[in-house]
């Protein structure tokens, strides 16, 4: 798929096209530069709400069931999420209707009205979707373990923030974030699927080319509009120098934890080679962390391992849902392996199965045009430039047994160990005393 053409309009919107001929679909995303790191504590979550918001009316479309209607009547899949760094919106549909996704799309982004009365009915939903996430141990454990690793600043705080601050949210609140990040030049339309290159450019230009006024406008406040445009915030580095432990004392029928360690950036040079690390330890079901502790021991159904890179930091996270009473037992067997990878090289073998492991999964995710418009959408957010396929299977395959060593060692050192757990669990110590083993 290195097909790919990024064409910049006259307001600075990129537009990156990947045709997918064999196709009958198509999959339009807006991919934009905003997300949790650029909150500040007063509207935690904001990022995320602004994304529920899209969805409830704009001034073509005034209600949520006017736009749901339009792509429920094509057969159409519409979306959103947001991240950390990232936002993306999209909509997938047969190519015949492509218009309609750009226009509902467009609209939505540069039209939403932001009714007060939608804003406090929407803050149920999404303070309910918090209580999900606490209800949700296997889900819960990762918020608890970013807030250990990162500790109490934006990297560090939950996507959908807390319920009181979500409660204080106001509709000045969405316009001055919006206008401060939704602007042309730190938002890429990302198109992948069966089209046309010159119908695409247009169908961008007739419906993204008022972005920047529809963005400045909405804020309607002079200090506000100064400030459109300026995406400023902190290098937020991981700094850690002894093992760190928070223990969530839950009643749950499975003991749930996170031991991690802090990992590499986006544009680190080792970043693969951690990726085919983290394969090894828990990437599938021949896996060692899953032989080990669900396959030999049978103390979980759930256990793997997954790195995440950020702009400036990133981590390499196991996490398993165990027996209650075995829960030390599993903890020691990562930490193990952990030291296993360190002290003795992986076999060639082993380390051949990684790499097919991993280039199997990404060749099966680009089957799906929404990856791929993600996919090139926020690698041209985030890193400034887009790494084909093609050329990520050539850096995988490049990933020596000495690079794997070599990484483990630099980053499984006992003073940087994570560890999270929620359970029914109330005595620190024993977990601390794993920690110093």
């Amino acid at each position: 798929m290195d097909n790919y053409k990024i064409t910049t309009l006259k307001n600075g919107l990129r537009l990156i096209t990947v045709p997918m001929p064999q196709m009958e679909s198509v999959t339009v995303m807006v991919g934009v530069g905003a997300g949790s790191r650029y909150e500040t504590k007063k509207v935690n979550g904001l990022f995320h709400f602004i994304e529920h918001m899209a969805f409830k009316g704009t001034k073509k479309r005034p209600t949520t069931l006017a736009i749901a209607s339009e792509v429920d009547g094509v057969g159409g899949e519409f979306n959103a999420f947001t991240d950390k760094e990232f936002t993306g919106y999209y909509l997938k549909l047969a190519s015949k209707h492509t218009k309609l996704a750009f226009d509902i799309l467009s609209d939505m982004l540069t039209n939403s009205l932001f009714k007060p009365e939608e804003i406090e009915r929407e803050k149920g939903v999404i303070i309910e979707e918090i209580n999900m996430y606490e209800d949700t141990p296997i889900r819960r454990i990762w918020d608890v373990f970013i807030r250990l690793l990162y500790g109490d600043n934006p990297m560090g705080w939950d996507i959908a923030g807390e319920s009181r601050i979500i409660k204080a949210i106001k509709r000045q609140d969405f316009l001055r974030c919006i206008d401060r990040l939704y602007y042309p030049e730190n938002m890429v339309v990302a198109v992948a699927g069966k089209l046309n290159d010159k119908e695409i450019k247009n169908m961008t230009e007739n419906f993204f080319s008022s972005l920047r006024a529809a963005a400045r406008q909405s804020a309607g406040s002079g200090d506000a509009r100064r400030k459109a445009g300026q995406k400023v915030t902190k290098s937020i580095k991981i700094k850690q120098n002894q093992p760190r432990l928070k223990l969530i004392n839950k009643t749950t029928e499975q003991g749930h934890f996170c031991l991690g360690v802090p990992g590499y950036n986006l544009f680190h040079k080792d970043r693969f080679a951690l990726g085919i690390l983290a394969a090894i330890l828990g990437g599938g079901m021949s896996s060692r962390l899953f032989l080990e502790i669900r396959e030999k021991r049978g103390l979980a159904y759930y256990v793997g391992s997954e790195v995440d890179y950020y702009t400036d930091s990133g981590f390499l996270l196991n996490r398993a849902g165990v027996r209650l009473e075995k829960i030390q037992e599993a903890i020691k067997i990562v930490l193990e392996e952990l030291a296993n990878l360190t002290s003795k090289k992986v076999s060639q073998k082993e380390l051949n199965k990684a790499k097919e492991f991993t280039k199997g999964g990404l060749i099966l995710a680009l089957e799906d045009s929404k990856n791929i418009a993600n996919r090139y959408a926020a690698q041209l957010i985030l890193e400034g430039q887009v790494r084909t396929p093609e050329q990520t299977l050539k850096l995988i395959n490049k990933v020596t047994v000495e690079d794997v060593q070599r990484v483990a060692k630099d980053i499984f050192k006992p003073q940087k160990l994570n560890l999270a757990i929620i359970g029914p669990y109330k005595e620190e110590t024993r977990f601390k005393k794993l920690l110093k083993t």
